[in-house]
């Protein structure tokens, strides 16, 4: 795909998102390309879980599951997810945990890596990569949550632990300089700590915006090496309390 495509396609999900639904007509007008590269674009972001398309228009599909926060801040996470995946190598063994900004870094990793093997309790991950060819897929066994279409519990530990890997990545609900990376389920960021045990360094992926809010659970990941991978507007205050807690922030540009 090129860097133009991915522009345009990052563009169409910021319309669709931002007028709740837009037809090809509008889209094609907004962005100065034929109806028929609209259709096809439109088909490509269907596919991907972006949007749906009904009644001559496409919409965000519904912002209470994770296809649908996908296309919020797409262009923003698409860029974190592929930062992420520049520390990615082929062959590397990793997890990753449920979010969305994890869920793109899955499938950026499985169009653009070769021979990985990816861990992880995100039961819409395995779905959303299942046709990548060159990536084998570890689902953990637990306790299935709707909302967050991943799993949890006692038996995320025990299938995590017979695992050891570099990078595990992570998503986070907020931060505060109180409680640091938080979660607002106390199961998920259970799952979170427990499969944090299984690997050297923590990777968090995260918009700048989580950085004004703050979930009720703290995560709790103090032992290991941490990366926060976020875009350039994260707040001077939170940046400079990372790096004192001796955390990198990486920039996606």
């Amino acid at each position: 795909m090129t860097a133009k495509k991915d522009s345009r396609l990052a563009r169409i999900v910021s319309i669709i998102a931002e007028r709740k639904q837009a037809d090809v007509a509008e889209l094609s007008g907004l962005l100065q390309v034929s109806q028929v590269t609209i259709r096809k674009d439109l088909d490509e972001l269907e596919k991907k879980g972006l949007i749906r398309r009904e009644h001559g228009f496409a919409h965000i599909n519904n912002t209470d599951d994770i296809a649908g926060r996908l296309a919020y801040h797409y262009d923003e996470k698409m860029k974190i997810a592929v930062k992420a995946a520049s520390l990615v190598s082929d062959g590397d063994t990793l997890m990753i945990e449920s979010g969305s900004c994890c869920a793109l870094l899955a499938r950026v990793l499985a169009d653009t890596k070769k021979n990985l093997t990816i861990v992880t309790n995100s039961a819409f991950i395995a779905s959303y990569i299942r046709d990548a060819a060159s990536a084998s897929l570890i689902l953990l066994g637990g306790i299935y949550q709707n909302d967050s279409q991943c799993l949890v519990g006692p038996m995320i530990r025990d299938g995590a632990a017979n695992y050891y890997v570099k990078h595990y990545f992570i998503g986070t609900d907020g931060w505060s300089l109180r409680t640091g990376f938080t979660n607002n389920d106390q199961m998920r960021a259970q799952a979170v700590r427990d499969m944090a045990a299984s690997a050297r360094d923590v990777v968090i992926l995260t918009e700048s915006e989580k950085f004004s809010a703050a979930g009720s659970v703290p995560l709790n990941v103090k032992d290991q090496p941490k990366t926060v991978i976020t875009d350039g507007n994260i707040p001077e205050e939170a940046e400079t309390a990372l790096k004192n807690m001796g955390i990198r922030i990486e920039i996606a540009s």
